[in-house]
Protein backbone atom coordinates (compact mmCIF):
# COMPACT_ATOMS: atom_id res chain seq x y z
CA UNK A 1 0.00 0.00 0.00
CA UNK A 2 3.10 2.58 0.08
CA UNK A 3 3.09 5.27 -2.39
CA UNK A 4 4.86 4.09 -5.75
CA UNK A 5 6.61 7.93 -6.24
CA UNK A 6 7.13 8.15 -3.14
CA UNK A 7 9.19 5.16 -1.18
CA UNK A 8 12.46 6.93 -2.11
CA UNK A 9 11.44 10.30 -1.39
CA UNK A 10 13.87 12.43 -0.19
CA UNK A 11 11.67 14.53 2.80
CA UNK A 12 11.52 17.92 1.66
CA UNK A 13 13.11 21.21 3.84
CA UNK A 14 10.18 22.90 4.33
CA UNK A 15 9.27 19.88 6.23
CA UNK A 16 10.63 21.55 9.19
CA UNK A 17 10.55 24.94 8.34
CA UNK A 18 8.53 27.79 9.52
CA UNK A 19 5.45 26.88 7.37
CA UNK A 20 4.56 23.42 9.32
CA UNK A 21 4.93 25.12 12.48
CA UNK A 22 2.36 28.14 11.57
CA UNK A 23 -1.19 27.91 13.26
CA UNK A 24 -3.59 27.26 10.92
CA UNK A 25 -6.46 29.79 10.09
CA UNK A 26 -10.25 29.51 9.91
CA UNK A 27 -10.14 28.90 6.04
CA UNK A 28 -8.09 25.91 6.46
CA UNK A 29 -9.35 22.14 5.56
CA UNK A 30 -8.26 18.47 6.41
CA UNK A 31 -9.39 15.85 4.30
CA UNK A 32 -8.44 12.40 3.87
CA UNK A 33 -7.21 10.80 0.75
CA UNK A 34 -7.87 7.53 -0.89
CA UNK A 35 -6.15 6.29 -3.93
CA UNK A 36 -6.99 3.63 -6.50
CA UNK A 37 -4.99 0.25 -7.00
CA UNK A 38 -2.17 -0.24 -9.67
CA UNK A 39 -1.51 -3.19 -10.94
CA UNK A 40 2.78 -3.17 -11.66
CA UNK A 41 3.24 -4.67 -8.67
CA UNK A 42 1.36 -6.79 -5.55
CA UNK A 43 2.05 -3.99 -3.35
CA UNK A 44 0.34 -1.20 -5.35
CA UNK A 45 -2.94 -3.27 -6.03
CA UNK A 46 -4.40 -2.52 -2.68
CA UNK A 47 -4.87 1.63 -3.24
CA UNK A 48 -3.38 4.37 -0.74
CA UNK A 49 -4.33 6.44 1.79
CA UNK A 50 -3.07 9.80 3.40
CA UNK A 51 -4.14 12.67 4.94
CA UNK A 52 -4.49 16.66 3.48
CA UNK A 53 -3.82 19.77 5.76
CA UNK A 54 -4.87 22.78 2.77
CA UNK A 55 -4.77 26.25 3.92
CA UNK A 56 -5.38 28.82 1.61
CA UNK A 57 -4.51 31.87 3.96
CA UNK A 58 -1.45 30.61 5.02
CA UNK A 59 -0.62 29.23 1.48
CA UNK A 60 0.14 25.83 1.47
CA UNK A 61 -1.26 22.44 1.00
CA UNK A 62 0.46 19.62 2.39
CA UNK A 63 -0.17 15.72 1.84
CA UNK A 64 0.53 13.99 5.46
CA UNK A 65 2.10 9.93 4.17
CA UNK A 66 2.33 7.40 6.05
CA UNK A 67 3.53 5.14 3.15
CA UNK A 68 6.85 6.16 3.17
CA UNK A 69 9.83 4.08 3.50
CA UNK A 70 13.91 4.27 3.03
CA UNK A 71 16.50 2.27 1.26
CA UNK A 72 19.30 3.81 2.96
CA UNK A 73 18.13 3.08 6.57
CA UNK A 74 20.63 0.73 8.54
CA UNK A 75 20.00 -2.94 7.06
CA UNK A 76 17.32 -2.37 5.18
CA UNK A 77 17.00 -5.32 3.52
CA UNK A 78 18.21 -7.52 6.34
CA UNK A 79 15.51 -6.06 8.07
CA UNK A 80 12.88 -6.21 5.57
CA UNK A 81 13.46 -10.19 5.25
CA UNK A 82 13.23 -10.92 8.96
CA UNK A 83 9.55 -8.58 9.14
CA UNK A 84 11.42 -5.69 10.64
CA UNK A 85 9.79 -2.97 8.24
CA UNK A 86 10.24 0.50 9.02
CA UNK A 87 7.89 2.87 7.19
CA UNK A 88 8.13 6.33 7.77
CA UNK A 89 5.55 9.61 7.94
CA UNK A 90 6.76 11.72 4.76
CA UNK A 91 4.92 15.64 4.76
CA UNK A 92 5.26 16.89 1.21
CA UNK A 93 3.26 19.35 -1.65
CA UNK A 94 0.07 17.78 -2.18
CA UNK A 95 0.00 18.67 -5.77
CA UNK A 96 3.21 16.42 -6.43
CA UNK A 97 1.62 13.48 -4.52
CA UNK A 98 -1.86 14.20 -6.35
CA UNK A 99 0.10 14.42 -10.12
CA UNK A 100 2.10 10.97 -8.93
CA UNK A 101 -0.97 8.94 -8.67
CA UNK A 102 -2.73 10.75 -11.77
CA UNK A 103 0.35 9.99 -13.83
CA UNK A 104 -0.30 6.05 -12.81
CA UNK A 105 -4.10 6.19 -13.16
CA UNK A 106 -5.40 5.97 -10.16
CA UNK A 107 -8.18 7.66 -8.84
CA UNK A 108 -8.02 9.94 -6.04
CA UNK A 109 -10.85 10.84 -3.39
CA UNK A 110 -11.18 13.29 -1.34
CA UNK A 111 -13.17 13.43 2.04
CA UNK A 112 -13.00 16.99 3.67
CA UNK A 113 -13.59 16.57 7.18
CA UNK A 114 -16.19 18.23 9.24
CA UNK A 115 -13.90 19.40 11.65
CA UNK A 116 -14.27 22.25 14.11
CA UNK A 117 -11.13 25.21 14.12
CA UNK A 118 -9.60 23.46 17.46
CA UNK A 119 -10.21 20.09 16.28
CA UNK A 120 -8.20 20.69 13.10
CA UNK A 121 -5.57 22.60 15.29
CA UNK A 122 -5.20 19.32 17.71
CA UNK A 123 -4.85 17.00 14.40
CA UNK A 124 -2.64 19.55 11.89
CA UNK A 125 -0.25 19.73 15.29
CA UNK A 126 -0.29 16.10 15.99
CA UNK A 127 0.87 15.58 12.34
CA UNK A 128 3.78 17.78 12.65
CA UNK A 129 5.08 16.60 16.10
CA UNK A 130 4.51 13.23 13.97
CA UNK A 131 6.39 13.86 11.26
CA UNK A 132 9.66 14.69 13.00
CA UNK A 133 12.36 12.97 11.93
CA UNK A 134 12.78 11.31 15.99
CA UNK A 135 9.02 10.47 15.49
CA UNK A 136 8.29 9.37 11.89
CA UNK A 137 9.36 6.15 11.88
CA UNK A 138 7.18 3.35 12.96
CA UNK A 139 7.26 -0.68 12.77
CA UNK A 140 4.93 -1.65 9.79
CA UNK A 141 2.50 -4.58 9.84
CA UNK A 142 0.50 -5.65 6.75
CA UNK A 143 -2.53 -5.83 8.26
CA UNK A 144 -3.14 -3.90 11.82
CA UNK A 145 -0.22 -0.89 11.47
CA UNK A 146 0.13 0.35 7.87
CA UNK A 147 -0.33 3.34 5.74
CA UNK A 148 -3.50 2.95 5.74
CA UNK A 149 -4.68 2.34 9.80
CA UNK A 150 -2.24 4.90 10.45
CA UNK A 151 -4.57 7.43 8.79
CA UNK A 152 -7.60 6.13 10.55
CA UNK A 153 -5.67 6.09 13.98
CA UNK A 154 -4.59 9.88 13.75
CA UNK A 155 -7.81 10.99 14.13
CA UNK A 156 -8.79 8.00 16.76
CA UNK A 157 -6.01 8.95 19.19
CA UNK A 158 -6.10 12.66 18.86
CA UNK A 159 -9.83 13.39 18.35
CA UNK A 160 -10.97 10.21 21.43
CA UNK A 161 -14.14 10.00 21.93
CA UNK A 162 -15.12 12.52 19.49
CA UNK A 163 -15.09 10.08 16.68
CA UNK A 164 -16.86 6.77 16.20
CA UNK A 165 -16.63 4.45 13.40
CA UNK A 166 -19.68 2.37 12.78
CA UNK A 167 -18.61 -0.69 11.36
CA UNK A 168 -22.62 -1.77 10.87
CA UNK A 169 -22.85 -1.28 7.30
CA UNK A 170 -20.53 -4.01 6.80
CA UNK A 171 -22.66 -7.00 6.39
CA UNK A 172 -19.71 -9.78 5.27
CA UNK A 173 -17.54 -11.81 7.52
CA UNK A 174 -14.68 -12.03 5.63
CA UNK A 175 -11.17 -13.58 6.61
CA UNK A 176 -8.50 -11.01 5.62
CA UNK A 177 -6.96 -13.40 3.43
CA UNK A 178 -10.54 -12.93 1.41
CA UNK A 179 -10.10 -9.40 1.83
CA UNK A 180 -6.76 -9.75 -0.08
CA UNK A 181 -8.24 -12.30 -2.45
CA UNK A 182 -10.58 -9.37 -3.96
CA UNK A 183 -7.64 -6.90 -4.84
CA UNK A 184 -5.34 -9.08 -6.08
CA UNK A 185 -7.92 -10.65 -9.13
CA UNK A 186 -5.74 -9.31 -11.34
CA UNK A 187 -2.41 -10.32 -9.99
CA UNK A 188 -2.79 -14.42 -9.43
CA UNK A 189 0.85 -14.89 -9.10
CA UNK A 190 1.07 -12.19 -6.67
CA UNK A 191 -1.48 -13.93 -4.89
CA UNK A 192 -0.42 -17.37 -5.02
CA UNK A 193 2.64 -15.83 -3.43
CA UNK A 194 0.69 -14.66 -0.41
CA UNK A 195 -1.37 -17.61 0.11
CA UNK A 196 1.87 -19.48 0.14
CA UNK A 197 3.92 -17.34 2.31
CA UNK A 198 1.22 -16.44 4.78
CA UNK A 199 -0.45 -18.98 7.08
CA UNK A 200 -3.21 -19.17 9.40
CA UNK A 201 -2.97 -15.39 10.91
CA UNK A 202 -4.49 -14.60 7.78
CA UNK A 203 -7.49 -16.39 8.11
CA UNK A 204 -8.74 -14.94 10.70
CA UNK A 205 -12.37 -13.33 10.25
CA UNK A 206 -11.86 -9.27 10.49
CA UNK A 207 -14.37 -6.89 12.37
CA UNK A 208 -15.58 -4.16 10.72
CA UNK A 209 -12.55 -1.85 12.53
CA UNK A 210 -10.05 -4.61 11.09
CA UNK A 211 -11.61 -3.93 7.44
CA UNK A 212 -9.83 -0.56 7.42
CA UNK A 213 -6.20 -2.60 7.24
CA UNK A 214 -7.59 -1.51 3.27
CA UNK A 215 -7.60 1.91 2.08
CA UNK A 216 -10.95 1.13 0.31
CA UNK A 217 -12.49 0.95 4.10
CA UNK A 218 -10.62 3.88 5.41
CA UNK A 219 -12.60 5.58 2.86
CA UNK A 220 -16.02 3.83 3.60
CA UNK A 221 -15.10 3.89 7.23
CA UNK A 222 -15.20 7.84 7.77
CA UNK A 223 -17.95 7.96 5.33
CA UNK A 224 -20.31 6.25 8.11
CA UNK A 225 -18.14 7.73 11.09
CA UNK A 226 -19.45 10.82 13.16
CA UNK A 227 -17.85 13.23 15.38
CA UNK A 228 -18.82 15.54 18.29
CA UNK A 229 -18.90 19.23 16.90
CA UNK A 230 -20.06 21.70 19.91
CA UNK A 231 -22.19 19.78 21.83
CA UNK A 232 -23.82 18.16 18.35
CA UNK A 233 -23.23 14.61 16.98
CA UNK A 234 -22.21 15.20 12.73
CA UNK A 235 -21.30 13.08 10.25
CA UNK A 236 -17.42 13.23 9.85
CA UNK A 237 -17.36 13.76 6.28
CA UNK A 238 -18.20 16.75 5.68
CA UNK A 239 -17.69 16.50 1.47
CA UNK A 240 -16.50 14.22 -0.75
CA UNK A 241 -14.96 15.10 -4.07
CA UNK A 242 -13.79 12.95 -6.84
CA UNK A 243 -10.51 15.01 -8.13
CA UNK A 244 -9.49 12.11 -10.49
CA UNK A 245 -11.55 9.41 -12.21
CA UNK A 246 -9.58 6.62 -13.16
CA UNK A 247 -9.70 4.90 -16.81
CA UNK A 248 -10.36 1.32 -17.46
CA UNK A 249 -6.58 -0.18 -17.46
CA UNK A 250 -6.00 -3.49 -20.20
CA UNK A 251 -4.83 -6.54 -18.12
CA UNK A 252 -2.42 -8.33 -19.33
CA UNK A 253 0.31 -11.00 -17.97
CA UNK A 254 1.67 -14.28 -16.96
CA UNK A 255 -0.49 -17.41 -17.60
CA UNK A 256 -2.46 -18.09 -14.41
CA UNK A 257 -0.69 -20.72 -11.89
CA UNK A 258 -3.50 -22.86 -12.53
CA UNK A 259 -2.99 -23.57 -16.22
CA UNK A 260 0.92 -23.77 -15.51
CA UNK A 261 0.15 -26.00 -12.75
CA UNK A 262 -2.21 -27.98 -14.40
CA UNK A 263 0.39 -28.59 -17.10
CA UNK A 264 3.01 -29.72 -14.14
CA UNK A 265 0.24 -32.47 -13.26
CA UNK A 266 -0.37 -33.36 -16.79
CA UNK A 267 3.71 -34.25 -17.50
CA UNK A 268 3.21 -36.08 -13.85
CA UNK A 269 0.82 -38.44 -15.07
CA UNK A 270 2.46 -39.02 -18.58
CA UNK A 271 5.65 -40.00 -16.72
CA UNK A 272 3.87 -42.03 -14.42
CA UNK A 273 2.35 -44.09 -17.64
CA UNK A 274 5.57 -44.18 -19.05
CA UNK A 275 7.65 -45.47 -15.91
CA UNK A 276 4.94 -47.94 -15.34
CA UNK A 277 5.32 -49.25 -18.94
CA UNK A 278 9.16 -48.97 -18.77
CA UNK A 279 9.36 -50.05 -14.84
CA UNK A 280 12.39 -47.59 -14.78
CA UNK A 281 11.81 -43.61 -12.70
CA UNK A 282 11.76 -40.35 -14.43
CA UNK A 283 14.45 -39.29 -11.90
CA UNK A 284 15.10 -36.20 -13.26
CA UNK A 285 11.42 -34.91 -12.78
CA UNK A 286 10.99 -36.37 -9.20
CA UNK A 287 14.15 -34.69 -8.62
CA UNK A 288 12.93 -31.15 -9.51
CA UNK A 289 9.29 -31.60 -8.55
CA UNK A 290 10.38 -32.73 -5.11
CA UNK A 291 13.21 -30.77 -3.97
CA UNK A 292 11.50 -27.80 -5.07
CA UNK A 293 8.93 -28.60 -2.83
CA UNK A 294 10.99 -29.49 -0.03
CA UNK A 295 13.10 -26.21 -0.54
CA UNK A 296 9.45 -24.29 -0.66
CA UNK A 297 9.06 -26.22 3.11
CA UNK A 298 12.41 -24.80 4.57
CA UNK A 299 11.83 -21.49 3.44
CA UNK A 300 8.32 -21.69 4.79
CA UNK A 301 9.92 -23.10 8.28
CA UNK A 302 12.55 -20.17 8.56
CA UNK A 303 9.73 -17.73 7.51
CA UNK A 304 7.87 -19.36 10.47
CA UNK A 305 10.50 -19.39 13.33
CA UNK A 306 13.50 -17.33 12.03
CA UNK A 307 11.70 -14.10 11.03
CA UNK A 308 9.25 -11.51 12.81
CA UNK A 309 6.82 -12.03 10.24
CA UNK A 310 4.08 -12.59 12.32
CA UNK A 311 1.65 -13.37 9.34
CA UNK A 312 3.82 -16.05 8.26
CA UNK A 313 3.23 -18.20 11.40
CA UNK A 314 0.95 -21.70 11.58
CA UNK A 315 1.40 -22.48 7.83
CA UNK A 316 -0.37 -25.29 6.41
CA UNK A 317 1.20 -25.04 2.97
CA UNK A 318 3.94 -26.86 5.20
CA UNK A 319 1.29 -29.84 4.46
CA UNK A 320 2.27 -30.32 1.03
CA UNK A 321 5.61 -28.55 0.49
CA UNK A 322 7.20 -31.33 3.26
CA UNK A 323 10.54 -29.82 4.38
CA UNK A 324 11.71 -33.86 4.11
CA UNK A 325 11.54 -34.02 0.50
CA UNK A 326 14.41 -31.61 -0.12
CA UNK A 327 16.57 -34.59 2.10
CA UNK A 328 15.37 -37.07 -0.34
CA UNK A 329 16.09 -36.06 -3.54
CA UNK A 330 19.73 -36.81 -1.91
CA UNK A 331 19.24 -39.78 -0.99
CA UNK A 332 17.60 -40.97 -4.60
CA UNK A 333 21.81 -41.29 -4.84
CA UNK A 334 22.47 -44.14 -2.53
CA UNK A 335 18.64 -45.69 -2.33
CA UNK A 336 18.26 -46.77 0.84
CA UNK A 337 15.21 -49.21 1.91
CA UNK A 338 13.15 -46.56 3.86
CA UNK A 339 12.25 -44.49 0.63
CA UNK A 340 9.80 -47.14 -0.24
CA UNK A 341 7.78 -46.69 2.41
CA UNK A 342 8.65 -42.87 2.72
CA UNK A 343 6.77 -42.47 -0.55
CA UNK A 344 4.15 -44.98 0.73
CA UNK A 345 3.35 -42.80 3.41
CA UNK A 346 3.52 -39.61 1.22
CA UNK A 347 1.02 -40.85 -1.66
CA UNK A 348 -1.59 -41.69 1.26
CA UNK A 349 -1.18 -38.77 2.84
CA UNK A 350 -1.26 -36.51 -0.43
CA UNK A 351 -4.43 -38.20 -1.40
CA UNK A 352 -5.84 -37.72 2.46
CA UNK A 353 -5.07 -33.70 1.74
CA UNK A 354 -6.91 -33.60 -1.32
CA UNK A 355 -9.96 -34.92 -0.31
CA UNK A 356 -9.71 -32.41 3.22
CA UNK A 357 -8.27 -29.28 1.10
CA UNK A 358 -11.47 -27.38 1.16
CA UNK A 359 -11.97 -28.23 5.06
CA UNK A 360 -8.75 -27.01 6.56
CA UNK A 361 -9.06 -23.45 8.83
CA UNK A 362 -6.25 -22.73 6.51
CA UNK A 363 -7.71 -21.45 2.76
CA UNK A 364 -5.10 -22.91 0.63
CA UNK A 365 -4.87 -21.62 -2.69
CA UNK A 366 -6.82 -23.80 -5.35
CA UNK A 367 -4.30 -23.63 -8.15
CA UNK A 368 -1.74 -25.39 -5.80
CA UNK A 369 -4.12 -28.84 -6.03
CA UNK A 370 -2.33 -29.89 -9.34
CA UNK A 371 1.31 -29.57 -7.83
CA UNK A 372 -0.34 -31.91 -4.96
CA UNK A 373 -1.45 -34.42 -7.37
CA UNK A 374 1.40 -34.55 -9.40
CA UNK A 375 3.14 -34.89 -5.88
CA UNK A 376 0.62 -37.88 -4.90
CA UNK A 377 1.73 -39.18 -8.54
CA UNK A 378 4.95 -39.49 -8.44
CA UNK A 379 5.19 -40.25 -4.71
CA UNK A 380 2.56 -43.67 -5.62
CA UNK A 381 5.13 -44.42 -8.76
CA UNK A 382 8.12 -44.05 -6.34
CA UNK A 383 6.41 -46.62 -4.29
CA UNK A 384 4.78 -49.31 -6.68
CA UNK A 385 8.46 -49.52 -8.88
CA UNK A 386 10.79 -49.60 -5.43
CA UNK A 387 8.75 -51.85 -4.17
CA UNK A 388 8.82 -54.02 -7.22
CA UNK A 389 12.56 -53.68 -7.06
CA UNK A 390 13.16 -52.39 -10.88
CA UNK A 391 14.38 -48.87 -9.45
CA UNK A 392 17.56 -48.04 -11.19
CA UNK A 393 20.03 -46.22 -9.13
CA UNK A 394 22.22 -44.72 -12.13
CA UNK A 395 19.09 -42.87 -13.58
CA UNK A 396 18.71 -40.88 -10.71
CA UNK A 397 22.56 -40.51 -9.99
CA UNK A 398 23.14 -39.13 -13.49
CA UNK A 399 19.92 -36.90 -12.73
CA UNK A 400 21.60 -35.56 -10.00
CA UNK A 401 24.69 -34.98 -11.57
Amino acid sequence: MAMKKSIIILFCAFMYGNVLSQKLSEEATISVITCGPYQEAVYFAFGHSAIRVMDSVAGFDYVFNYGVFDFNQPNFYLNFARGYNYYLLGAYDYQHFKSSYIEDNRFIHEQILNLTPAQKEKVYNYLIWNAQPENRSYRYDYFYDNCATRVRDVFAKVLDKDVKFDGSYITTEYSIRQLTDVYLKQQPWGDLGIDIGLGLPMDKIASPYEYMFLPAYIESGFDHATISNDSATVPLVKEKKIVYESRPDEVSGLPHPLYVFGAVALIALILCARDFRNQNISGWFDVLLFGSAGLLGILLLMLWFLTDHKAAANNLNLLWALPTHFIVVFAFIRNPPWLKHYFMIASIFYLALLAGWFFLPQQLNTALIPIVVALMLRSYIQYVLRKRGVYKRASIAKALA
